[in-house]
């Protein structure tokens, strides 16, 4: 064997035994993810009132609409702790048979929003006497889902270091969190509303049953094991 192969041998057996602790040393990145829940209480009503008819003409309609919106509208500012806003109108013809316009139909609309649900409910229950309720709507105001988001937040940080111990133990090596990604915008989960009820003959309070909706964080990132 020559002296050139010798060395040819020693720097292969050199460059194996190197790249083979660089292996051995090199770490491992893990993508994770966690994600948790958190219950928020809805103490957000939010509703919408219309008044709906049917007359000959336009103008018949519109003073006839107009003059239920503007009692609505006295009766709603009798209650301090309700914010009250006007909505949209539409009008729009109704056909006969033969094509031709037979009558005209109205509808216009009032938002009502309270942290006040009992408040609500009563003068839901007023104003049902003479307009419909189109849609009704209970959800956490914006401090208590913001509330319900950080204590999930905290739940899925808990969870995403959690796991990444248990990956690291069963390596039996150690950990680093090298990336980190938190998201507020998830599922959101409230509850299911039944449908709202048509105009009543009595001022009954409207029944309302606020419960809890789910607020849903999720986490995500890497890890190094080294």
């Amino acid at each position: 064997m020559t002296r050139l192969s010798i060395l040819k041998q020693v720097f292969a057996m050199f460059w194996l035994l190197t790249a083979g602790s660089a292996l051995a040393a090199a770490s491992l990145v893990v993508e994770l993810s966690s994600e948790a829940s958190r219950p928020a209480n809805n103490d957000l009503v939010q509703a919408t009132v219309s008044a709906e008819a049917t007359g000959a003409t336009p103008g018949e309609l519109s003073k006839q609409i107009n003059l239920s919106i503007s009692e609505a509208l006295k009766t709603a500012k009798t209650y301090p702790g309700i914010r009250v806003k006007t909505g949209g109108t539409s009008t729009y013809p109704v056909y006969a048979k033969n094509g031709k316009i037979e009558s005209w139909r109205m509808r216009s609309d009032i938002s009502l929003e309270s942290n006040d649900t009992a408040a609500l409910s009563e003068l839901l229950g007023k104003l049902q006497t003479s307009l419909g309720v189109s849609s009704l709507n209970m959800l956490p105001s914006p401090e208590t889902r913001r509330k319900a988001e950080d204590e999930a937040i905290l739940d899925a940080i808990a969870l995403f270091k959690a796991r990444a111990k248990l990956l690291g133990d069963a390596m039996g090596k150690n950990f680093s969190i090298t990336h980190l990604t938190v998201s507020t915008g998830g599922r959101f989960t409230p509850p299911i509303m039944r449908a709202a009820r048509a105009m009543s003959a009595e001022a009954t309070p409207m029944p309302l049953e606020s419960g809890e909706s789910l607020v849903t964080v999720s986490v995500s990132g890497k890890i190094e094991i080294e």
